[in-house]
């Protein structure tokens, strides 16, 4: 039953590749196969459907070879992936300053199955950077205000000015993932939002912004696990929410909601970029270092920073110590 290293997010197989993004060190965008994640030969011949459902409506497991399946679900050793981390989060220190020279706009959406990693990638993509320049937009549940309001609105109101970057931990695709397969939207909601998505996406490109789109892929059987892992451990408990335990019962409804995504919203100007997610540590690295080649980035050189000297005291007397409300010294209590 495991779709394992499939492009299952909260849909199924994976998508086609734009040829083109709207940005990256070499021009114009990343050069992305027409196959995306499983390529041609990810394709499912479906006779009349169109093209671009073909290639996103193969079952996930059959996306990949085998081959890359394994290679994809091999857990990196521990060493290796820390020491690639820390050399990708030092890059990521470049795009910050890069971001504030140059007053450069990104959005990066983090999307995929409940507990594909979405969450535990973005801690590290931020980890070390100034959170007044990047900031992490994970919006609840919209207010009765919202509601009535155009969707995309709420949504508006977080997209980054000059010489910020926001990363959407989940984003506007609710509205064709949980909203659609849970009903929490009309039929004619849901449609509109498909069709009105593409052109909300190439607004923002047109205008500069610099978008990027994850969909973070994860088998069900490693979904399943991780659901049970989170049961217990009183720690992450609080990941564990009612609307997750749906996506079990619910697995082939978002496979569904997910390809028919792709169909329409993977576009040249803002593709989609599947990420599998069986190995967090892969996916972590992955991820980080596709998005690193597809900013046109470059070293900006910092003004030195000089230590003043400390003058000399001026008779200032510090005030007793029992004026003052002390935390107690728990550390001391320790053995």
């Amino acid at each position: 039953m495991a779709s394992t290293g499939g492009a299952g997010g909260k849909g199924g197989s994976g998508s086609k590749s734009a040829k083109s993004g709207n940005g990256g060190k070499g021009g114009s965008g990343s050069k992305g196969a027409k196959g995306g994640s499983g390529g041609k030969d990810g394709a499912a011949k479906r006779g009349a459907e169109p093209e671009a459902a073909q290639r996103t409506a193969e079952p996930e497991a059959a996306v990949q070879p085998e081959a890359a399946v394994q290679a994809a679900t091999k857990r990196l050793p521990k060493k290796l992936y820390e020491n690639e981390l820390y050399r990708l989060q030092a890059d990521l220190m470049k795009v910050q300053e890069w971001v504030r020279s140059e007053r450069a706009r990104i959005v990066v959406i983090f999307e995929g199955r409940d507990a594909a990693g979405k969450g535990g990638t973005i801690q590290r993509v931020a980890q070390y950077l100034n959170p007044r320049v990047v900031q992490i937009v994970a919006l609840p549940a919209p207010t009765e205000r919202e509601q009535a309001q155009w969707y995309f609105q709420r949504y508006v109101d977080h997209l980054p000015t000059a010489g910020q970057v926001v990363l959407f931990d989940r984003s506007w695709y609710n509205r064709a993932g949980v909203e659609h397969v849970m009903g929490f939207c009309t039929k004619e909601e849901y449609h509109r939002f498909l069709h009105q998505c593409p052109i909300f996406e190439r607004l923002l490109v047109e205008d500069g912004i610099l978008l990027r789109k994850y969909w973070f892929s994860v088998s069900d059987d490693e979904q399943e696990r991780r659901f049970q892992a989170r049961l217990s451990d009183p720690m992450r408990r609080w990941k564990l929410s009612p609307m997750d335990l749906q996506s079990i019962s619910r697995w082939e409804d978002y496979s569904r909601a997910k390809d028919e995504m792709f169909v329409h919203t993977d576009i040249p100007e803002a593709p989609w970029y599947v990420v599998e997610s069986e190995d967090k540590r892969r996916a972590r690295i992955n991820m980080m270092s596709h998005l690193l080649s597809t900013l046109p980035y470059h070293d900006v050189q910092l003004a030195p920073i000089q230590l003043p000297p400390r003058p000399p005291s001026q008779g200032y007397v510090r005030a007793p110590r029992e004026m003052q409300t002390y935390v107690p010294d728990h550390a001391a209590t320790l053995t």
